[in-house]
């Protein structure tokens, strides 16, 4: 009796050898390949026809990329372009800050020098704001009548007097500026020690130099400083400059204007003169102020000035 092989395995034989054959076939070619590069031709046309394809299938992924790209990157550049004009505005408010700084500290080393020149007792004192008066001409100031400060007390600074305390508190007190209205400084001529009195007008109008004869011996440019009679300011002080003179002589009188030395509304730090004419007062040596030559322009912050002989 014959056995016949199973009908899987009488199948499978040639199955087997077909997959051997192409096995055989296809390491040939690559190997021909490989050594030849006998397919790249055929490569070449396959790869020119399917890539339009390619990109096509492509394009809706693509679009999607890019559009969140630009959207990702014009967020991020907006994101960076505050943050510059952040940064820019703090070191513009930085470089300001230190100018301020710097002006100030040169203010504060003139006012030193000062202390050092005179023979009276000073205060150092900061502007702190002015009063809500459009009206009047007053400043208030950080130090009041526990740091010593009397009513009176003139207020200078490098170049010479700014005003005088007109109201005291305990820690902080109100100074009438030279421009107040009706504010009046015994004053005399530097160069030939003419006595007369300057009288504030008003806020951004000159000062006068009032009861003066026409024929008095004034000159534009003088330089008026205190007088000390009135046992209120020192002797010597720069207090303002003459800019105009009008003479009348049919009233036999002169209208003189006069232009503060000392600039009232530009810094923060100042004196306050804390003088006593029982114990502090002396006569001066001469009538040349030290406040520089006459022809110095009103308004003007002087380095040779310092307002006392």
């Amino acid at each position: 009796m014959q056995h016949s092989a199973p009908p899987l395995f009488r199948q499978g034989i040639p199955a087997l050898l077909k997959l051997i054959v192409c096995l055989s076939i296809s390491i040939a070619l690559m190997l021909i390949d490989f050594r030849f590069k006998a397919l790249d031709p055929i490569r070449n046309y396959v790869n020119w026809i399917l890539r339009p394809l390619e990109y096509v299938m492509m394009a809706p992924r693509n679009a999607f990329k890019n559009t969140s790209e630009y959207f990702t990157t014009r967020s991020t550049l907006d994101k960076e372009n505050q943050a510059i004009k952040t940064r820019l505005a703090e070191l513009s408010l930085l470089a300001n800050q230190s100018e301020f700084l710097m002006i100030e500290n040169q203010n504060l080393r003139e006012l030193m020098a000062l202390q050092k020149q005179v023979s009276f007792k000073t205060l150092s004192v900061e502007i702190l704001f002015n009063p809500p008066n459009h009206i009047s001409q007053r400043i208030v100031i950080n130090r009041g009548s526990n740091d010593g400060l009397k009513l009176g007390n003139p207020i200078a600074n490098d170049v010479g007097i700014l005003g005088q305390v007109v109201r005291l508190y305990e820690r902080s007190a109100e100074v009438s500026l030279l421009e107040d209205r009706d504010f009046a400084v015994p004053v005399q001529v530097a160069r030939n020690g003419l006595r007369a009195a300057v009288f504030g007008v008003g806020r951004g109008n000159p000062l006068e130099l009032r009861y003066l004869p026409v024929a008095s011996d004034l000159e534009v440019g003088d330089i008026l400083l205190t007088s000390g009679i009135d046992g209120v300011y020192p002797p010597g002080f720069a207090v303002a400059v003459i800019s105009k003179i009008e003479r009348n002589a049919d009233k036999n009188s002169s209208n003189v204007f006069c232009e503060p030395i000392a600039a009232v509304n530009r810094y923060r730090q100042a004196l306050a003169i804390l003088y006593d004419p029982q114990f502090d007062a002396k006569a001066p040596t001469n009538n040349q102020p030290a406040t520089g030559p006459q022809n110095n322009t009103p308004g003007r912050r002087q380095t040779r000035a310092r307002g006392m002989q």
